[in-house]
């Protein structure tokens, strides 16, 4: 009964002004960030894997998303039945992921059982069975998907944009591959794509919980065992490309997607905070931004559009996303074209820098609610090249950028002039 409680309550983490970070690096060099919280006895361990779906060929896209959903699959001498009936056992929760950029770990288990669930979660990283039968059954879950994601307006626009903004480049392409390529997929792209996108020149290390340095360096080299030192090359980096324009698909239904956007911001810009904090204002995905009054609270447009900063590993964009009847999709653009201009021209107002600082400030703690968000944060902020202080640092950050600033980056990041849009659907007078 123990080991159920604490598998499936909520491990709260008091909210605190600091967080303490110790930095941790084992005796085969691996490092990690830690946060020792010891009022209960459960661990939480994220590993972040740089490089995701852009280290596949062309020709293997959706490599790394079958083979990372197969890693829960068998490992060892365990197949897929014997693998989950073990992780039961231990109590532990296991999840791995991928995406465009990255393929990530997460696993929560008890400190009792601490090397026990290591040991299992290093098969899965180093043995892989990759058994045909569970191939089949996933490969059909993911085509499945894909089907699906066919027939979603929003998937076509997003991967429309994407295409025409990344040219040429693995952001063009699909992080779960398509119908033919997954069709195509056999257990030696797998196994390439696992020894690619798994390696520990790539890793970022966070952990939370009930465990002290000390113990954590053995753990984590006991972990990666086996792991090779080096994965496959990344891809260079990639400009936006998109021109300014509109591109139209086709799509049956009462109403349009429109996706939009233009040139971004790097994650290492000096500016990127204070342009995040401008996108907040004006299409954060709330009710209260710019975009929301005018299109939805003012005009009763759309139930929802919002704006947001996409900063990749390898390149960035600057996008928005709304969806409106057709008959109002030529209205809505040029609605969202002078929201630009107003604010590449005027900036934001005094009222609003000091609304968006109080909730940006007050909603930050709110993140650190648990071992499993914060060693979620301990990888994420060592992937995003954040220093160790960052954590106790941000909402100072915020506090201090002055509407000059905000205003110059507001200026910098909306440019009208080089909106791409695509718009899915039947748009009235634009097809």
């Amino acid at each position: 009964m123990k080991r159920l409680i604490a598998l499936f309550v909520l491990i709260a983490f008091p909210l605190r002004a600091e967080v303490d970070i110790t930095p941790v690096t084992s005796s085969s060099g691996l490092e990690a960030w830690l946060v020792e919280e010891r009022s209960i006895p459960f661990i939480s361990l994220e590993l972040i894997f740089a490089g995701g779906a852009t280290i596949e060929p062309d020709d293997q896209a959706g490599a790394v998303s079958l083979m990372t959903s197969l890693l829960s699959e068998g490992a060892g001498e365990m197949d897929a039945q014997a693998f989950a009936a073990r992780t039961e056992e231990l109590a532990a929760r296991l999840r791995f992921d991928s995406g465009r950029d990255t393929v990530s770990v997460s696993a929560r288990f008890l400190t009792e059982d601490a090397e026990a669930v290591i040991d299992h979660l290093r098969l899965a990283l180093t043995e892989p069975r990759l058994d045909a039968d569970a191939i089949e059954r996933v490969r059909g879950q993911m085509l499945a998907k894909l089907r699906r994601d066919a027939l979603d307006p929003n998937t076509l626009a997003s991967r429309a944009f994407a295409r025409a903004a990344f040219d040429g480049h693995p952001y063009a392409r699909e992080t779960d591959g398509t119908l033919e390529t997954v069709a195509a997929l056999d257990r030696a792209a797998l196994v390439s794509a696992h020894q690619g996108a798994i390696a520990r020149d790539r890793v970022f290390i966070g952990a939370a919980g009930d465990i002290d340095a000390e113990t954590l360096g053995p753990l984590l080299d006991r972990l990666f065992e086996g792991i090779p030192e080096t994965g496959a090359p990344l891809p260079d980096p990639v400009s936006f490309q998109a021109s300014p324009g509109l591109e139209v698909i086709p799509f049956d239904g009462p109403q349009s997607v429109v996706a939009l956007g233009h040139a971004g911001i790097a994650r290492d810009d000096p500016e990127f905070l204070a342009a995040f904090v401008v996108n907040e204002v004006f299409g954060g995905g709330r009710f209260g931004t710019r975009l929301m009054r005018s299109l939805r609270e003012e005009r009763g447009l759309t139930y929802g559009v919002g704006a947001f900063l996409s900063s990749g590993l390898l390149g960035h964009s600057y996008q928005g996303r709304v969806s409106t009847d057709n008959a109002n999709v030529e209205f809505v653009m040029e609605l969202l074209r002078e929201e630009w201009a107003r604010m590449a021209r005027e900036g934001i107002s005094e009222d609003e820098r000091a609304r968006i600082v109080t909730y940006l400030t007050g909603a930050y703690p709110l993140r650190f609610d648990g071992n499993s968000s914060i060693a979620s944060i301990m990888a994420s902020m060592q992937y995003q090249g954040f220093d160790m202080d960052y954590v106790n640092r941000r909402n100072d950050m915020v506090r201090s950028l002055s509407l000059d600033e905000l205003n110059a980056v507001a200026a910098r990041l909306y440019d009208p002039e080089a909106l791409f849009f695509v718009v899915v659907g039947q748009p009235a007078g634009l097809n």
